[in-house]
């Protein structure tokens, strides 16, 4: 009777799992193929090679080639700024702090606290800041802003990371007569596939984040060609053609949704290539 409720009881999980593997692959393919489908009609040549004209928002001519580049623009600095910043704080944890200590989990959970924190939040800290220092909204705004937004992903992400290491490997590279900082670089090429997704992670966060720029990066039919300059982003351009009652403008928006997926997707193809070519190197 016990092995009969027991196989019982993992048929049902069995299908629940199922169930709910289906459910969500199946949410997946709607949203992508929604966007493909009011998408593709849209896209055109014109939409990625060329900035918007007058009247773009009412449906005439241009394109949304100044998103592109800035949300590019955006996503890539605060990427490489916060992987700046989070490494060193993923070694000082790991490898400088006693394992366990108060202090080290006080970090740990002000980290997970944060990588929880609406990222309107983080806009409005950013943007108190600006007006401290003088700055407008611009590129540099919502770099700040994205970057403060990244930095607890990508911390705990190296975390995660680095405490799947050996402690053997530590404690070998210490006992002949390395520093902490030669023993932290050790550990470093050991977790190259984890700082690549923890880019992965903060790049998808960053590029397609609306709430953060909203108000620190602003928004500019121009290509910015400097760092004070106002930036557009593809979300937020998603938005405003959204709010049209235009229908071919809806669409554009649409056509604005799969460019950014399909930005993503090739983030995400390169990254795995990286991470395999790691991997395999390692082994």
């Amino acid at each position: 009777m016990d092995i009969n409720k027991k196989k019982s009881e993992e048929a049902i999980f069995k299908i629940l799992m199922m169930l709910a593997c289906i459910l969500v692959s199946s949410c997946l393919f709607l949203i992508i193929g929604t966007i493909v489908v009011k998408g593709l009609p849209h896209l055109t040549w014109d939409m990625i090679s060329k900035v918007p004209q007058g009247g773009f928002y009412i449906g005439k001519e241009g394109g949304v080639l100044n998103a592109i580049i800035g949300s590019l623009y955006l996503a890539g600095g605060a990427t490489v700024l916060g992987l700046f910043v989070s490494i060193p704080i993923s070694v000082y944890l790991n490898s400088y702090l006693k394992n366990g200590s108060l202090l080290s989990k006080s970090a740990k959970l002000a980290y997970d606290v944060l990588f929880g924190i609406p990222s309107i939040v983080y806009g409005a800290f950013a943007f108190s800041i600006m007006i401290w220092l003088g700055v407008r909204a611009s590129l540099l705004g919502g770099i700040i802003a994205v970057t403060l937004l990244v930095i607890p992903i990508m911390v705990r992400t190296l975390d995660e990371m680095i405490s799947t290491v050996p402690k053997e490997l530590k404690h070998a590279a210490l006992s002949l007569g390395a520093t902490r900082w030669e023993a932290s670089k050790v550990i470093l090429r050991q977790i190259r596939p984890g700082i690549y997704t923890a880019v992965l992670l903060a790049f998808g966060r960053g590029i397609g984040d609306v709430a953060s720029v909203l108000f620190t990066a602003g928004f500019s039919d121009n290509i910015p060609r400097y760092i004070d300059e106002p930036a557009a982003t593809l979300p937020l351009a998603i938005f405003f053609q959204l709010s049209s009652p235009i229908p071919e403008v809806q669409g554009r928006a649409y056509a604005s949704a799969l460019i950014l997926t399909i930005i993503i997707l090739v983030i995400v193809v390169v990254s795995n290539i990286l991470v395999a070519k790691q991997t395999k190197h390692k082994i």
